[in-house]
């Protein structure tokens, strides 16, 4: 082999140095994506009540292990748009009412579907009983829809729900679309609002958040994979406050 030939394959020539730093610096993006993606959330315990929100993607749960730990509260997936109910929503629900965890169910907005019939379809599907939470809001998108097209549309969505429940529902969304698009309007009904950080979200025109989502990286015994992290803002007496009582299920029923 000649001289030119053993330069070519020297790991100290200029081609190779440059081949082994673009080599480096993708592994160690990798690695740093890696890091970063399934870092763990953890738990708030400054806190005193903590929840967790799941859907058909957690998979089949085990909730007596999930109870244990112990998880004061669970928001559970029951519908989205007209027609879709989440595949493991009776499963969850039916096997909640056999625990101690404080359950409630929630239905994602379509904004551009019939709001009207969105809200029926969650009635249809969620049975509300005494000692469940308030019906959840997931209000996330805006479509292609002005401001007051939408503030119009997800309180003809509220007011029927409330109608049918006897109960004020919850609006869940995250903190940019809230300060954007929500504050100052639909005041009176309780926020669940998601800010993935350690810093406890801030809210245009002094509203007050009631739940709180602040990571999606959480890791529970009996949940295979990823589950979101919520605490609630105050007592297990003022969560269990806002639990529906006997009255409003039978108001339910009509």
């Amino acid at each position: 082999m000649s001289k030119e030939q053993d330069r070519s394959f020297d790991p100290k020539s200029g081609i190779s140095q440059i081949i082994m730093k673009h080599l480096v610096s993708i592994f160690l993006a990798l690695a740093m994506l890696t890091a970063c993606e399934y870092a763990p959330t953890v738990q708030l315990e400054q806190y005193e009540v903590h929840g967790i929100d799941v859907s058909h993607y957690q998979s089949r749960i085990d909730w007596q292990a999930v109870e244990a730990i112990p998880i004061q509260f669970v928001f559970v997936k029951a519908t989205e748009g007209t027609t879709y109910a989440d595949s493991l929503f009776a499963i969850n629900w039916t096997a909640l009412a056999k625990t101690s965890i404080r359950r409630g169910a929630y239905h994602f907005f379509r904004p551009e579907a019939p709001p009207g019939e969105q809200a029926r379809h969650f009635a249809r599907t969620v049975r509300l009983k005494s000692g469940d939470l308030p019906p959840v809001l997931d209000l996330e998108l805006i479509g292609s829809l002005s401001k007051s097209e939408l503030l119009h549309r997800t309180r003809i969505w509220l007011d029927i729900v409330e109608n049918h429940y006897g109960v004020k529902p919850i609006i869940y969304t995250n903190v940019y679309f809230y300060n954007r698009h929500l504050a100052g309007h639909l005041e009176g009904y309780p926020l669940w609002i998601a800010r993935y950080h350690h810093k406890e979200p801030t809210l245009a025109c002094g509203s007050r958040w009631h739940f709180w989502q602040y990571g999606k990286h959480g890791r529970l015994p009996g949940i295979k994979g990823y589950v979101d992290f919520n605490v609630f803002n105050g007592s297990l007496a003022a969560l269990d406050s806002m639990r529906i009582s006997q009255s409003e299920e039978l108001s339910s029923l009509k």
